[in-house]
Parts: structure tokens; C-alpha cells; sequence
């Protein structure tokens, strides 16, 4: 239960911080160009609000509000946008159902259906009496927000912690792969070299570009460059894998000896003799000079004593020696291992001041947005749609134990997602707003009002579906 507060708390918290980032961006330009804005809220709120507040006018909430002392009606019919406050025109408020949030703009047909409003003599502080390249910034600063937001955390991270990682070219035992990428050509130990043409050198980054490349080079025992093929739907099988009991490698991971890192006082390795430092080269006379060979040679041995091959550096030497290990009943001996290749292997490390991180962040924005860009058309496919997932899908991506650093590089992850997904040309999102203002410009003509008002219920009706078939879908997976 811990683990889930935690996690929904983070998604929750990371929500509401692209919500009100990306909402302002709309309010921002809105209020630069003389637009009102009635409503600034972080999530919805069909029906009831959950807080509410007007400047100098009233606060509430559950549909209730308190006039401030001494404030004056409001009286729409006479606002002056010119005389007006920037902030004080408008009512801020939190909802109860967190899938987003909006800012109700006067004179125009958006969520909120206000289409009385539409009927009126338009007035000069509305959103639809403003020149068309106005209206195209208003509404594309949502996205524009969270895309630059996305930079700024990504430059915020590299400043402060820097980067640090082994290149891939460093790797001297090479990587171990998973099923689905030994199928399609990959063997351990092979060293990527490029995908596409492209070096490969961050890990990290080198995971996706490999991923969603045409081509993929890698050496081969050392001496033998080899070209891989890669799959349309490479990344669907991979998602597949992750997913299953089974799998014991997410693509690839870095190959490295199994060394002793930690002792279980009591347990079957310490009563041994095996010590801190030690690498475990055998597990019953089966070679395990590799992590992953360990771990998949260990299981099976429930309550017994075997023999486990030791390398131990003594000194300038390094010994071979073989210690027997009585295992519990789940086959443990009671050890921590080391997980971490910057133990094994050269790092590269680099420090950031602060007009450095500022390309970084644009380059990992950028990256990001091309990445998850070109893996959107996979949602096409039946493999797509199938691995298509809601809330819990985004809780799960959030670690078990609260980690600033990994909170923020999830948000500027997400907040490049929203910024995507809300450009897309679908009526009830900025692209679909955008896409009949460009309408507008290159054919000098607005589409009616009639018009936009149904593109607005097809394609909010749209989105509800969507959104009930990605959460549906993390129930089914949920009960598999």
C-alpha cells in the first residue's frame, strides 16, 4: 500500500505541475493579447469544484463561495479589458477529477460548451474577435509551455548532477540480450557501434536509438563487425518481454561479473568463506563468468550444498578457489551483488555550468520529442493498441521510493508526451483548434460556429473513449 501512495503521489504531483504549466501558457498569451480568461483550473470539475477563488471578489468550493469584504458584483457586460486586472479577471480553481485541466477563454467554443456565450454580440476582450496569428499563439503556448518546461528541467538535471556513464564503446565484455533481441540477430557480448549511421555512445540514449533504427552495427568477438536488422514492430515485442514473468533483461545490459558487494550474517556465504570483492566464476561446475549467467545458474538448487567458483584478487594475483555453499530453500545464499558497470568498466563523466546545460536540455528535449514521435505509429498496429495503457500505466513508471532526480526526469518526459499528444489535429485538443485556425488563414474564412461546436463534441467524445479503453486496458492487465 506504501508503494502505491507513493507512486500515485508522484503521478498526481507531476500532473498537476504540466496541467498548470501547460493551462498558463494558454492564459499567458490569452492576457498579452487583451483576451479574458474566466477560468483557470487544475483538473476538472464536472459539476463541483473542489476550491475556488476570485481576486478581491470570492472564494469556495463544493459549489459554494464567500464574498471578500467590500468586493463589488460582478458585472460581465461591462468588463474593460483595458482597465482590467491581468490576473484579477479571472476564477482559479482546483477540481475533483484529475485528467487534465483547462482555462475557459471568453468567445470561444471549447470544453466547457459554453455556446450561449456564442450567441451574444461578440465584444473586444473575446478570444474570437482577435486576428487569426493571435488566436494561432494562444493556442499553441500550451504545448509550446510543456515543451519548453520539459528544457528546462532536463537543463536543470544536467546542471546539477552532470552525466555520468560508461560508453558503450567501453563496455570490454560486451552486453548481454534479451529473447526477443537474440532473435532477431543479436548475440552476448556483441558491442553496438551504430544505428542508422549514428555512434552510439550513451547507454541511455543508444537504448531507443537502436530500438527505433532501420539498422543496428555491432562488433563481434572482438574483430567481427556484424549488421542487425531490426523489426517494425521490434519495440512492441520488446514491451511484450518487459512485461512477462520471465524476463531477466529489458533489451540489453552490460556484461560483468558477478561480484560480492554485501553479506547476509548467518547465511550460507559467509559460513563458506566467501568475502567482500570476491567475483563468482561457478555455480555447481556451470561457468558463470557473467551476472546474468549467475543469476539464471542459481535457481534450482533449493536447500542444497554446491560448489561455487570464486575469483579472489590477492594482490597483484588473482586466486581461483571453490567454496561450498549450503543454499536456503529458495535457492539464496544470502549476498548483494554489484549492479552498477561504472565498478567494471572506464566512465565518462561531464560536468555542466550553467550556459552549458541550457543546449543540453534543448538537445534531451528534442531527442525526447523525436523519439516518442516516431514510436506514436505503432499505436496503430494491434500490438499498439494493445499496449496502450492509463493511469496505472503512468503510476508504474514512477520508482517505489520517492528519488527527486528520477521524479523530474519522468515529469519533463511526460511533459514532452502532453505536449505531443495535445498538438495532434483531434477536435478537443490545441492541434484540432490549430487546425481550423490554419483553416482559417489559408482560405480567409472561418468555419462556422455550428461546425466547430460538433467538431468539439466528436472529438471530445473521442478522447472520453480513449480514455476509458487505456484505463480498461490497465484493468484487464491488472487481472492477466
Amino acid at each position: 500500500m506504501d508503494i502505491f501512495l507513493i507512486k500515485a503521489t508522484q503521478l498526481i504531483l507531476a500532473l498537476a505541475i504540466l496541467v498548470i504549466i501547460h493551462e498558463f501558457g494558454h492564459f499567458f498569451f490569452a492576457r498579452i493579447f487583451g483576451v479574458k480568461v474566466e477560468k483557470f483550473y487544475i483538473f476538472f470539475d464536472p459539476w463541483i469544484e473542489l476550491f475556488k477563488w476570485k481576486p478581491k471578489k470570492y472564494y469556495g468550493g463544493f459549489g459554494k463561495k464567500k464574498r471578500f469584504k467590500n468586493a463589488t458584483p460582478d458585472d460581465e457586460d461591462k468588463t474593460d479589458n483595458k482597465k482590467s486586472s491581468f490576473w484579477g479577471d479571472t476564477e482559479y480553481g482546483i477540481g475533483w477529477l484529475p485528467l487534465g485541466g483547462y482555462c475557459k477563454i471568453s468567445g470561444m467554443i471549447d470544453e466547457s460548451m459554453d455556446t450561449e456565450q456564442m450567441k451574444l454580440p461578440a465584444k473586444e476582450w473575446e478570444f474570437r474577435t482577435k486576428p487569426a496569428w493571435q488566436r494561432l499563439l494562444i493556442m499553441i503556448a500550451g504545448v509550446l509551455f510543456n515543451f519548453l518546461l520539459a528544457i528546462i528541467i532536463y537543463a536543470g538535471i544536467v546542471y546539477v548532477t552532470g552525466e555520468k556513464y560508461v560508453p558503450v564503446s567501453e563496455a570490454g565484455q560486451g552486453f548481454t540480450y534479451s529473447g526477443e533481441a537474440r532473435k532477431i540477430g543479436f548475440h552476448n557480448g556483441d558491442i553496438p557501434l551504430t544505428a542508422d549511421g549514428e555512434v552510439l555512445e550513451n547507454p541511455a540514449e543508444a537504448r531507443m536509438k537502436m530500438i527505433q533504427a532501420k539498422n543496428v552495427t555491432v562488433l563481434r568477438n572482438g574483430t567481427d563487425t556484424v549488421n542487425i536488422s531490426i523489426p517494425e514492430k521490434f519495440i512492441l515485442n520488446l514491451e511484450k518481454e518487459a512485461k512477462s514473468d520471465t524476463a531477466t533483461v529489458s533489451f540489453y545490459n552490460y556484461r560483468f561479473p558477478a561480484r560480492v558487494t554485501q553479506l547476509m550474517p548467518g547465511e550460507g556465504a559467509v559460513k563458506a568463506g566467501i568475502k567482500v570483492g570476491d567475483d563468482l566464476i561457478s555455480v555447481d561446475s556451470v561457468p558463470t563468468p557473467t551476472l546474468d549467467e549467475f543469476f539464471r545458474a542459481l535457481p534450482g538448487h533449493d536447500g542444497k550444498t554446491i560448489p561455487i567458483g570464486i575469483a579472489r584478487k590477492n594482490g597483484n594475483r588473482t586466486d581461483t578457489i571453490t567454496a561450498m555453499v549450503t543454499l536456503s530453500d529458495n535457492s539464496k545464499m544470502g549476498i548483494g551483488l554489484e549492479i552498477d558497470p561504472a565498478a567494471f568498466f572506464k566512465t565518462k563523466e561531464i560536468r555542466y555550468n550553467i550556459f552549458q546545460s541550457v543546449p543540453r536540455g534543448i538537445e534531451m528535449g528534442t531527442d525526447k520529442l523525436t523519439s516518442y514521435a516516431k514510436s506514436m505509429k505503432m499505436i496503430f498496429t494491434k500490438e499498439g493498441a494493445q499496449s496502450i495503457g492509463g493511469f496505472g500505466t503512468l503510476g508504474s513508471i514512477f520508482p517505489e521510493q520517492w528519488d527527486w532526480i528520477a521524479f523530474w526526469n519522468i515529469a519533463a518526459f511526460l511533459s514532452v508526451v502532453l505536449a505531443f499528444m495535445n498538438i495532434l489535429p483531434i477536435p478537443g485538443l490545441d492541434g484540432g483548434h490549430v487546425l481550423f485556425l490554419l483553416y482559417e488563414v489559408i482560405f480567409r474564412r472561418k468555419p462556422s460556429d455550428k461546425f466547430l461546436e460538433y467538431a468539439q463534441i466528436a472529438g471530445m467524445t473521442l478522447l472520453i473513449l480513449l480514455l476509458l479503453y487505456a484505463n480498461g486496458m490497465d484493468i484487464v492487465r491488472l487481472f492477466k
